[in-house]
């Protein structure tokens, strides 16, 4: 089985951990610049940490928004990781409104400021937090099949993704009583807030799941 990976280094990604958690698997990783390196992927990786807007600004720039949204469209292994995911969607509010890549139709909103006490809430949310299935059967056959429920992964965010339609939802977090979109699927996409390469062994085995597809 193949393990040859490409992950798309934009200047907004935590590149190292990311590389050394999917070699530590046995992966062969390509750093990718150019949209034709994307195009030629067998299976694609978009990190990120930092702003949507200057994320999706370096994209533009390096011409890679058109391939990635190919690639999202060709069947292909697709993950992205906390801003990553992020991108994936239609667009973010963070500063004002700037669009994604619209791969999976819905927003990107702030955390909310207040607990549903009405207290104030720690913004950004930092903190090793158990996911959870939003139904009994929404990790079967996703990257979280092996993952048991309340299991607890790395998140560091200030905004979380509002998919469109709520199937895309397949897992959760809870913070300050609020429900926070913690991973989607749709198709071959998949996306987690949380860094599975920061979050020992339960990350890893998010991301061999990945390479089996």
């Amino acid at each position: 089985m193949s393990r040859q990976v490409s992950l798309v280094d934009y200047g907004a990604g935590n590149l190292l951990n990311i590389r050394h958690a999917l070699e530590h698997l046995g992966a062969d990783v390509e750093l990718v610049t150019q949209p034709e390196q994307i195009g030629a992927a067998k299976r694609l990786v978009l990190p990120g940490v930092g702003a949507f807007a200057k994320a999706m600004q370096q994209l533009e720039q390096q011409q890679m928004v058109t391939a990635l949204q190919e690639f999202a469209a060709s069947n292909r292994p697709f993950l992205g990781i906390c801003l990553g995911m992020q991108l994936m969607l239609d667009e973010s509010d963070e500063f004002g409104s700037t669009q994604g890549l619209g791969i999976i139709p819905g927003q990107v909103k702030a955390i909310p400021a207040t607990n549903t006490e009405g207290e104030q809430l720690n913004v950004p949310h930092i903190s090793w937090s158990a996911i959870h299935p939003v139904s009994d059967s929404a990790w079967t056959g996703t990257h979280l099949e092996a993952t048991p429920a309340g299991e607890s992964f790395y998140f560091v965010h200030s905004l979380v993704a509002h998919p469109e339609q709520q199937t895309t939802v397949i897992a959760e977090c809870h913070y300050g009583g609020h429900r926070l979109t913690a991973a989607i699927a749709a198709g071959n996409c998949f996306g987690c807030q949380f860094h599975p390469e920061k979050s020992a062994v339960a990350g890893l085995k998010i991301i061999e799941r990945f390479l089996q597809i």
